[in-house]
């Protein structure tokens, strides 16, 4: 009550007093009604101490709260920062709560980046490894980063990059060589005349797809099947190759054997200036198709039937031939090849007619080295020959009375004689009796 007299609760108990004075009230009712307002003043006082306890309470668990999410986000982010430098001990627990408030929230907003940075990582991780496996999945499924909510430090962050990079890398160099067999699939495809699309999408679907933003599947078996395609396009380049060389070889040897016109050939020219490049360089889309193999092997069936009839036309011109340098030469021709026996054995089939043109060939070769080796003597017996037409001439020239009349033509005549004469002359074993030039023209003719 005596800290009251200097306030405004002691003017009143003086006023009060002051009344009871006045009032004559008995000093045992005077005490009674102290001793209450003493009561009563202390349950007020009780009061506000008990709240104001409370309050302190609640500052201190709100301020253990936040210091141990703070100590927690700390441990989970790694960070080795103090953010609660000042003592405790001249800090106030609102002091202490307004510090520590903002630390939490920008460690939150901390932790929040973090979580997306780890998401965003992880997602990119789990996509690469989606096109590193057997499956197709766009890496959609990606698991939440709550399973590292207790370690999202840099050094685990740093961890998820690394992997990441690795990865990028093993695509980057997967991708390139995906492409590189994927183009030189297309080539092949494109020389063989075979489908690109239905050829690659039995590797893997991802393969023929254009857009920018379709991602490939380059896992070890979409790898290793376009490794396996290649190796297959290859050998059937190869084995195309062989076949077409060797149908291609049937064909020119009919060419020359029939004789064919330019006309003929020009249709497979391209083809002819293919085969005999090697097999890396046959790169024209088309060339080794099998349709072109199917029009070769056509052409081929087909001047196989005509061969018969055109060989027969052959043989017989070039046994013609063959007669004209045998006469020419005064040589026998051989038998064995004349037209009614060649005609008879082709149609009936006991040979071959390329080998009856080739025996005739050789007799021909043979006909014209006679036909050499005899070409100066022959080249006298034409001489001769004529010489003696000239003395046959020249006695029906003796013979007619009016050689010497000027009628028309009479000077050609003339010098034609006095060349005969001279040539006539000579001939061996002429006599110098031009009046007698029978008995040297009947050797002549012999």
């Amino acid at each position: 009550m005596v800290g009251m007299e200097g306030t405004g609760c002691g003017a009143l108990l003086r006023e009060l007093q002051q009344i009871w004075a006045e009032v004559g009230e008995s000093e045992g009712e005077k005490s009674k009604v102290l001793s209450e307002i003493e009561r009563e003043c202390l349950e007020v006082y009780r009061r506000k101490v008990d709240d104001a306890n409370r309050t302190r309470v609640q500052l201190h668990q709100s301020v253990a709260t936040k210091e141990a999410e703070v100590a927690l986000l700390m441990a989970t982010l790694g960070e080795h920062k103090l953010y609660l430098k000042k003592d405790k001990g001249y800090l106030s627990l609102k002091e202490q709560l307004a510090t520590v408030v903002p630390v939490l929230d920008d460690l939150k907003c901390k932790k929040e980046e973090r979580i997306k940075q780890y998401y965003d990582i992880r997602s990119q991780i789990e996509k690469i490894r989606s096109e590193l496996s057997e499956r197709s999945d766009k890496g959609d499924h990606v698991n939440s980063p709550a399973d590292d909510e207790h370690d999202l430090s840099t050094r685990k962050l740093n961890s998820y990059q690394a992997q990441l990079s690795a990865l990028q890398k093993d695509k980057s160099d997967r991708l390139h060589k995906v492409l590189k067999y994927v183009n030189e699939v297309h080539s092949l495809c494109g020389v063989l005349g075979i489908d690109f699309a239905k050829t690659v999408n039995g590797i893997h679907p991802s393969l023929h797809q254009n857009g920018v933003e379709q991602s490939r599947n380059i896992s070890n078996g979409t790898l290793e099947g376009l490794a396996s395609t290649i190796s297959n396009l290859k050998a059937e380049r190869k084995s195309r190759i062989d076949k077409m060389r060797e149908t291609m070889e049937s064909l020119c040897h009919l060419w020359k054997l029939m004789d064919s016109s330019e006309e003929e050939k020009r249709q497979f020219s391209k083809v002819i200036s293919i085969l005999i490049s090697p097999e890396e360089g046959i790169t024209s889309a088309g060339v080794l198709s099998q349709e072109t193999i199917e029009k070769m092997e056509a052409e081929v069936e087909r001047l196989t039937e005509l061969k018969t009839n055109r060989l027969k036309e052959i043989v017989t011109k070039r046994r013609a031939e063959l007669e004209d340098i045998c006469k020419n030469a005064h040589i026998q021709p051989d038998l064995s090849t004349a037209p009614e026996q060649t005609n008879a054995l082709i149609d009936s089939g006991t040979i071959d007619p390329s080998e009856l043109l080739a025996n005739i060939e050789s007799q021909i070769l043979k006909a014209k080295e006679e036909s050499l080796s005899r070409k100066d003597i022959m080249d006298r017996i034409n001489k001769w020959i004529a010489a003696c037409d000239e003395e046959a001439w020249l006695e029906e020239y003796n013979q007619d009375s009016k050689r010497y009349s000027s009628g028309r033509g009479a000077h050609v005549n003339l010098r034609r004689a006095e060349k005969a004469r001279i040539l006539v002359t000579k001939i061996p074993g002429y006599d110098g009796q031009p009046d007698k030039p029978y008995l040297r023209l009947g050797k002549c003719k012999k």
